[in-house]
């Protein structure tokens, strides 16, 4: 049975990938620093091949504990401040998490022969496309335009470009698509998720810049997604990178507007003209899909029916909780 360390387990990602690679048979180490509690954690508590630790991934000394103590076989790294207004809001933060603590992990992974190392990145490392009828992909121009993707970036070029290929050492980037969907650690700032919890409580929602593109996936294919990086031929993966999510699940705003509507006929929606935005990109997935067989399970209206059922039967006590926001 494999070990795997999952750093941010206990995050919107992480609680979902915990669930999942404990179900498959892992032995899972969860470190996190619960910054938003642990609850997303409980419905997994007592399972005989989950070990939580609490901790913080700055701290060199308290991650070498972790190596003495586990017989680490995969590293999963979420832990972040994730997303352009949390990073905005404290940069000398992220700055400290997000490049300064994933390349310590990198390099202490690496040193302890570590064979999987599965960094989560960004498709917004992509900014703007420069051909708007066109696809991005792997191998197109990087040009992030905010710290959260510029630490992204940096942390790649160091797995890429910066770390010795060392033995076994198995490293891959996934960049993935604008994430949705219900998490035990529930976020409404998320566009689908806050489109559809502002419209089936009834509110006029206000959208600025109808006409930008995004890719999107379910948080669900996430995990699915980096279970393919433990278990794929480390020959192909190794050094790589990895667009995450499906090409036909590129949306507009206004397209995503249209299929709350579908659910939610009266909704009340505004747009606001914003010609600008300098992140607009429309991406391809068919290195994952042709190169590991990666196939998406849910769509766009899957997580729309499942936000707006999760709303309309009131499971939530109160979903504009700033609990689930990252800011």
């Amino acid at each position: 049975m494999d070990t795997v360390l999952i750093t941010g387990g206990a995050g919107y990602v992480g609680s979902l990938l915990v669930g999942y690679l404990l179900d498959k048979g892992y032995q899972v180490v969860v470190l996190d620093k619960l910054c938003f509690g642990g609850e997303s954690l409980v419905p997994v508590w007592g399972r005989k091949n989950l070990d939580f630790v609490r901790g913080d991934i700055c701290s060199r000394d308290f991650i070498w504990k972790i190596f003495d103590r586990y017989p680490i076989d995969h590293l999963v790294h979420l832990a972040a401040i994730v997303g352009d207004p949390a990073c905005a809001k404290q940069p000398e933060l992220a700055r400290k998490v997000n490049y300064d603590a994933s390349i310590a992990l990198l390099e202490m992974a690496a040193a302890r022969k570590v064979k999987r190392f599965v960094f989560a990145s960004t498709c917004s490392n992509y900014g703007k496309m420069s051909d708007p009828d066109g696809y991005i992909d792997e191998s197109s121009p990087l040009a992030p335009v905010s710290l959260y993707a510029e630490l992204k970036v940096q942390v790649e070029r160091a797995i890429l470009n910066g770390i010795d290929h060392r033995g076994d050492f198995c490293p891959v980037c996934l960049r993935f698509s604008t994430v949705y969907g219900i998490s035990p650690r529930m976020r409404f700032d998320l566009t689908v998720n806050e489109f559809t919890k502002e419209l089936a409580l009834g509110r006029e929602l206000s959208v600025f810049g109808r006409q930008f593109w995004r890719p999107y996936c379910h948080v669900q294919d996430f995990s699915r997604a980096i279970e393919l990086a433990l278990t794929s031929d480390a020959d192909k993966i190794a050094f790589n990178v990895y667009n995450v999510g499906s090409t036909p699940e590129n949306y507009q705003k206004s397209m995503i507007i249209e299929e709350i509507k579908k659910f939610i006929p009266d909704a009340k929606v505004r747009y606001i003209v914003k010609e600008e935005d300098p992140r607009d990109y429309r991406v391809s997935f068919e290195k994952i899909k042709s190169e590991l067989g990666f196939r998406i399970s849910k769509r766009v209206p899957d997580g729309i029916r499942e936000i707006k059922k999760l709303i309309d039967d009131r499971m939530l006590r109160d979903p504009d909780d700033s609990r689930y926001r990252n800011i």
